[in-house]
């Protein structure tokens, strides 16, 4: 199965990232999608999106994406949320979720930072996709590609967009 990770789209969804994403089976948004609330309706049309609701979305995207998920794909066990951190910086609702779950794979977003890092403490892979859209004061574009076989994370591909 191949994965697209994005978040932080702020209401764009840019025909780069579409390009992109094309190959994929799923879409997963790390939250911020921004926009109306039609916004996640753009990404949803294009491939299958599994979500979760950010910090700057409006609460009534948390009937279809909630504020975390914990989802199995293709063997790897996922937990999503969008703040939550990385390794040894971990947000406490995060941190608790991680105790609570113990998941094969760690995906938020919220910092407009691209970051993959295994966690030794928590023997997890952790993703950020950093920010797809707009706004923010990052000056890249970003979003994440890879494989899900046999619960294993294989063919990672990073996107980079300079933001004009």
């Amino acid at each position: 199965m191949k994965i697209g990770l994005i978040s932080d789209t702020h209401g764009v969804f840019s025909p780069e990232f579409r390009g992109f994403l094309d190959p994929v089976d799923e879409i997963w948004h790390a939250g911020d999608w921004g926009g109306d609330l039609d916004f996640p309706g753009t990404i949803s049309a294009f491939k299958p999106v599994v979500g979760v609701c950010g910090n700057c979305d409006s609460r009534a995207l948390l009937q279809d994406y909630p504020l975390y998920q914990s989802f199995e794909r293709g063997g790897l066990k996922v937990l999503m949320t969008h703040i939550g951190g990385y390794p040894g910086h971990y947000s406490p609702e995060a941190r608790a979720l991680l105790l609570d779950i113990h998941p094969d794979l760690f995906v938020c977003g919220h910092s407009h930072i691209l970051k993959v890092q295994w966690d030794d403490k928590y023997k997890m892979m952790t993703m950020n996709p950093g920010a797809a859209g707009l706004q923010g004061w990052h000056v890249v574009r970003t979003a994440l590609r890879f494989d899900i076989e046999g619960g294993a994370i294989k063919n990672l591909e990073v996107f980079n967009l300079p933001r004009k």
